[in-house]
């Protein structure tokens, strides 16, 4: 097919595809599917070979949220029965981040609930930070905390923060469909501050929100313009409970080609699979991991994941081997901060697929609700049960 040869040959050179060529490639059709991720494939192993990245979230505070977002099981008014807990203290965090660099997770998440931290949160983080760092050599420490005000990242890089993830999740055209407590630009903003102050930045977007195609290839240039080291690529959990519930619009199929997309657009960056993949992708989980190179172990803030056991299983029978602490993640070219304009193309990309875009064939019908796999989390930070990981 010209369009994924096209885009093979432009991933290998770090170019921009055309909005165009990346609304094609969520076009095209389930018979096309495995050519699409063989072509996705080629490029990701180009830039990270057969490595998979292991990252470990642990809820330092769960639940109880001032903030509106649809999506979310601890917004405001959220009817879902999840756990709820104010912070951990350091040593319990440090004891639950134990668990998941033990199963081989080479970055830990710290993430809390909240608009965004007060300088007491942000010297609780970095007593938790330290505690980290103490007991697990090597390990990288993601902080997600909402949205930052002024020096704030530079205390958290300061405590040993490596990272900061806030993601920009779907489109500024629809962004305020989704959330009314903040906006899309406050969202800019804070990953502009972790960028400023020398910490990986880490943004993604959430997918079947019932967004447009257009909407998600928004999102994702967005995201390539702001030049993240890390892009996570969630897929809705519809709680009930959440406005969301209902929102069923996913296929194995489809969340496969938005990762398909994602890589084309962002081919060198650290492309991560995140929540949802298991109620969305089912057993074709696999195939996920010759688009992504980096997945999330055990479970998530507020939902259960598949086993630990059972991912890290998943990477082995599918050729892939988990990524050790003394490997970089990132191509060399990034690992100075960010892949440079004059290399990646401008804007819209140079040159336009010279077969067009694919043509999609009629979308079969969704399939039918899978409430069972949404499993609220019940163990691991918070709880007295043992973590999964």
């Amino acid at each position: 097919m010209d369009l994924l040869n096209a885009l093979v040959e432009k991933g290998l050179r770090r170019e921009l595809p055309t909005r165009e060529e990346a609304l094609a490639v969520l076009a095209t059709s389930d018979d096309d599917l495995l050519d699409v991720v063989a072509a996705a494939g080629k490029v990701r192993r180009q830039w990270f070979g057969r490595r998979v990245k292991l990252n470990y979230l642990v809820n330092l505070k769960s639940g109880l949220c001032p903030e509106d977002c649809s999506y979310c099981s601890q917004r405001l008014g959220s009817k879902a029965e999840i756990l709820k807990y104010t912070w951990l203290k350091p040593d319990e965090a440090s004891e639950a981040a134990a668990a998941g660099v033990a199963g081989g997770a080479k970055r830990v998440c710290l993430v809390a609930s909240g608009r965004g931290p007060t300088d007491r949160d942000v010297d609780r983080v970095s007593k938790t930070i330290e505690a980290i760092k103490e007991q697990n050599e090597g390990v990288e420490v993601c902080a997600c905390l909402g949205l930052l005000s002024d020096g704030q990242a530079e205390r958290l890089r300061d405590a040993g923060a490596d990272a900061y993830n806030h993601n920009l999740n779907t489109s500024e055209g629809t962004y305020g469909d989704i959330t009314t407590t903040h906006t899309y630009a406050d969202r800019v903003d804070t990953v502009n501050k972790a960028h400023a102050a020398g910490l990986s930045a880490c943004s993604g977007l959430i997918a079947g929100m019932g967004e447009s195609d257009e909407d998600l290839v928004d999102v994702v240039f967005a995201l390539r313009e702001l030049d993240p080291d890390s892009v996570p690529v969630n897929f809705l959990i519809p709680f009930e409970g959440t406005p969301l519930a209902k929102e069923w619009n996913l296929t194995p199929q489809r969340a496969l080609r938005i990762l398909a997309m994602v890589r084309f657009v962002c081919p060198d960056v650290e492309v991560r699979l995140a929540g949802g993949r298991e109620v969305h992708l089912r057993t074709m989980q696999p195939l996920a991991l010759h688009l992504v190179n980096s997945i999330f172990l055990g479970d998530y803030l507020t939902s259960e994941g598949q086993a630990g056991k059972a991912d890290l299983e998943m990477i082995t029978d599918a050729g892939f081997e988990v990524e050790g602490t003394d490997t970089s993640t990132l191509p060399e070219h990034r690992s100075g901060g960010g892949c440079a304009t004059s290399v990646c193309g401008d804007g819209e990309g140079a040159g336009a697929c010279s077969g067009g875009p694919a043509t999609a064939e009629k979308a079969p019908d969704v399939q039918a609700a899978r409430t069972d796999l949404v499993s609220v989390r019940r163990r691991g930070a918070g709880t007295d049960l043992a973590p999964n990981a």
